[in-house]
């Protein structure tokens, strides 16, 4: 498919690669050059606030896990056996 670079450096992705990826309008994308190659992928971006207290939940559990006080389960099915038998 062919795209024509237009003023201010735009070009318009074909419809049928934003239908195939499911982008939408104000997705982000990674755009980067790589051997002559310009190279485009979508990203998640997500706001530093957010990742702190991601973080900071994360290191709640794993100071529990380390503590003993929080269950380690070795598959999903035993934590949902451990969960139906707190019912």
């Amino acid at each position: 498919m062919l795209a024509e670079l237009r003023q201010k450096s735009q070009i318009t992705i074909p419809k049928e690669i934003i239908v195939k990826l499911g982008l939408c309008e104000g997705d982000k994308l990674d755009i980067f050059e790589r051997d002559g190659t310009i190279c485009m992928l979508p990203v998640v971006v997500y706001p530093k606030k957010y990742l702190d207290e991601l973080r900071s939940e994360l290191d709640d559990v794993k100071a529990k896990i380390a503590s003993g006080e929080q269950p380690v389960f070795d598959s999903v099915d035993a934590l949902f056996a451990k969960l139906e038998a707190d019912r």
